[in-house]
């Protein structure tokens, strides 16, 4: 084959042999094998040379219309503007010293056509003037990063949410309690005249009798779901349910982005393809609506529940005692202060001067009487390191329905 590390003149009169000896009348293989170079570098340079005298071929190759374009900027005065962007950024009382900068300072000078200001972009890239970095995009982390073993795909977890503000022509308030699971797509909607915590419970209790325990539940850190904010060391309805059943429950921060997508993503959809798509009548309408999008989409990930991680069986004969003792653990998602603390359960905690304005998991060990505190950090979501531990006492008052 033909190669560049030939001097010029011997590459330049090895073209001309090859296509010399085509027009004597042999064939390109037959020329190919001859000066042993491919068959496609006889083709190129006989279509380089088809229509012209052997004596008036450029056989260098070179662009006949050259390496610049006609409308190019002159080379003067990119350099100009080169030098004029050193200058602003030496000398600037502004420090100002990009595009736009630059091309004012051209008007300043009385050029009487300067380059756009995206030309002039453009030339300080192509010449390597930026000193800037350019952003370092990372992988995201994987689905339920913030739980360990849930990363792992170990385990899975419900995540509950309700939709608010809804409102069937008459006057019929309307608000629907929405569950999906995070690795299998797991579907569940219940609309009705409004979401309460036993209504929470009860929906719950009639989804995972069918399908099966997760190992997490997942929610805001509504009242609802939480229990009153007002009274320290308050375990609500919800959170109960969830440690009778070996479910640990887990309460996101609603102002952080990312740990509910999954669930606010299907409420946006149910919204779409059931409220916002049909006119019902009334509430029994909407359920009979509703309960056929959630059939037909969990056949349509059936997929991915066949693939996600296996569910607990739920316990034959089991019946809720709000009364009975708290054990298990409870997981609270927060983001520290100016100071490194944060607030659990009513109570304040300063976790780590260093690590202010960051994301920390606390774990509260009922069974262990502690609260566990633990970095989080999106960018390293394998390194969470344990940050404190404190000793917590579990409150035995008796719940008030």
């Amino acid at each position: 084959m033909e190669t560049s590390a030939w001097p010029k003149n011997t590459r330049e009169t090895l073209r001309r042999q090859l296509v010399e000896a085509v027009r004597q009348g042999h064939s390109q293989r037959e020329v190919a094998a001859r000066f042993h170079v491919s068959l496609a570098t006889v083709q190129r340079w006989v279509a380089y040379a088809h229509g012209q005298r052997l004596d008036r071929v450029d056989w260098s190759g070179q662009p006949r219309g050259g390496r610049r374009a006609e409308n190019s900027t002159a080379l003067e005065l990119e350099d100009c503007i080169l030098r004029l962007r050193q200058q602003l950024k030496n000398h600037s009382d502004l420090g100002e010293y990009g595009a736009a900068a630059i091309r004012r300072a051209l008007v300043d000078q009385g050029c009487s056509d300067p380059p756009a200001q995206r030309t002039i972009a453009r030339i300080l890239v192509r010449r390597g003037a930026l000193d800037g970095q350019r952003r370092r995009r990372t992988p995201p982390p994987p689905p339920g990063w913030y739980l360990p073993d849930l990363a792992r795909r170990r385990v899975e977890l419900d995540s509950g949410d309700v939709v608010e503000g809804l409102v069937i022509k008459g006057g019929q308030d309307v608000e629907v309690f929405n569950l999906l699971s995070l690795h299998g797509a797991l579907a569940g909607s219940w609309p009705g005249p409004g979401v309460t915590a036993k209504s929470v419970v009860s929906d719950l209790t009639e989804h995972w009798r069918v399908w099966g325990l997760p190992g997490y539940a997942q929610f805001d850190n509504d009242t609802l779901f939480q229990g009153p904010h007002q009274y320290p060391d308050t375990f609500g309805r919800v959170t109960r349910l969830c440690l009778q059943l070996g479910v640990t429950p887990v309460f996101v921060p609603p102002q952080e982005t990312g740990f509910q997508a999954a669930i606010e993503s299907y409420n946006g959809r149910w919204q779409g393809r059931v409220w916002s798509r049909f006119q019902h009548r009334d509430l029994a309408d909407l359920c009979a609506c509703s309960d056929r999008f959630v059939a037909a989409h969990r056949q349509r990930t059936a997929a991915r529940r066949e693939a996600a991680p296996r569910r607990r069986p739920f316990p034959a004969g089991w019946e809720m005692d709000l009364g009975r003792k708290l054990a298990g653990r409870v997981i609270y998602l927060r983001r520290t202060d100016a100071a490194g603390g944060v607030s659990v359960l009513g109570h304040h905690w300063v976790v780590s001067a260093t690590w202010c304005h960051r994301l920390v998991r606390a774990e509260v060990d009922l069974d262990g009487g502690k609260i566990r505190f633990y970095a989080l950090r999106r960018r390293e979501p394998k390194r969470q390191l344990q940050l404190m531990t404190v000793p917590y006492r579990v409150p035995t008052k008796r719940f008030h329905d």
